[in-house]
């Protein structure tokens, strides 16, 4: 829902009279509770009335978290006299952002990148310059709530006590997801706890070689995990060695055979290098024709 609609519902229930009118007194209107998505954003909704007819000073606005007026400070940003902007001073982590106008009487924030630390109760205050009295904090607060589609968080496969393994795994979510394992030996005995946001489900007693397969759902979602169990055997399993030797002797066959290539391709190599490095004798046509002319002709020699 948008801020403007969130705004709209929120006035209906508590409607903020406009600049300008006297309310004879300080008040804050606040949700009480408030819910985010995980790495999302939320709205948090704060309107006020004050005893001024008309207040054009500067006006300070805080958001405080775990308790009011001692809690610590996570957004504040003020507005200069004869001014509507409110100049950001704190902000925690960057999240923090000021939705409202001030000076309409709506300090209303947004809190962004949702994180599980985020879920905490809020409190609003503004301060008018002036008198120690001219400044108000809510009391209840606003609980944020979040909530999260669930994800695996770990999962593995634990050795115990003689040669009796298990698998685990971990999620997170909110709502709590339940955590259900799939597998050869699913049947077996499980055990959960959690904690938080997070839920962890154990599979004792593996005995079977297979994968296992965890599934987290909520309301807003699922995910999956798996883990891959063979379990260990004697080296005198003569059908386990066999499978092994053949298979690091295809390994070794196949090592063989590319070495071999390259040592071939490299012998070619060099015998085409040599062969073109070797200088060429050519003939001499002048010296033939030398030759040639050398010679006497056939009547030349009849005559001696």
């Amino acid at each position: 829902m948008s801020y403007e609609k969130q705004l709209g519902m929120f006035l209906l229930q508590y409607p903020v009279k406009a600049k300008g009118v006297p309310s004879h007194k300080w008040s804050m209107q606040v949700p009480s509770d408030v819910t985010g998505e995980a790495g999302g954003g939320a709205v948090l909704l704060c309107t006020f009335t004050h005893p001024h007819k008309y207040y054009d000073g500067m006006i300070t606005v805080i958001w405080r978290i775990r308790e009011p007026y001692n809690g610590s400070q996570v957004f504040r940003c003020v507005v200069h006299s004869s001014s509507d902007h409110c100049q950001t001073a704190v902000s925690y982590k960057g999240k923090y952002k000021l939705l409202g106008n001030p000076r309409h009487n709506n300090i209303s924030i947004k809190v962004d990148n949702l994180t599980w630390t985020d879920g905490n109760r809020y409190y609003c205050r503004v301060e008018f310059a002036g008198d120690i009295h001219d400044r108000y904090e809510s009391r209840n607060g606003i609980r944020l709530h979040i909530i999260a589609a669930p994800r695996i968080v770990n999962i593995t496969v634990l050795p115990g006590p003689d040669h009796i393994f298990s698998a685990r795994c971990t999620a997170e979510g909110e709502p709590l997801p339940s955590l259900t394992w799939t597998g050869p030996s699913a049947g077996n005995s499980t055990s959960t706890y959690s904690q938080n946001h997070q839920i962890t489900k154990e599979l004792h007693a593996l005995a079977q070689d297979g994968r296992y397969t965890c599934t987290a759902t909520n309301s807003l979602g699922r995910a999956e995990g798996s883990v891959y169990f063979y379990k260990f055997r004697a080296v005198g399993d003569s059908s386990v060695l066999l499978t092994l030797l053949f298979a690091l002797g295809i390994k070794l066959l196949l090592l063989l055979v590319i070495l071999g290539a390259v040592v071939c391709q490299r012998k070619v190599h060099s015998a085409a290098q040599e062969t073109l490095s070797r200088p060429q004798v050519q003939e001499s046509n002048y010296e033939n024709l030398n030759h040639s002319n050398n010679r006497p002709s056939p009547a030349t020699a009849a005559t001696q």
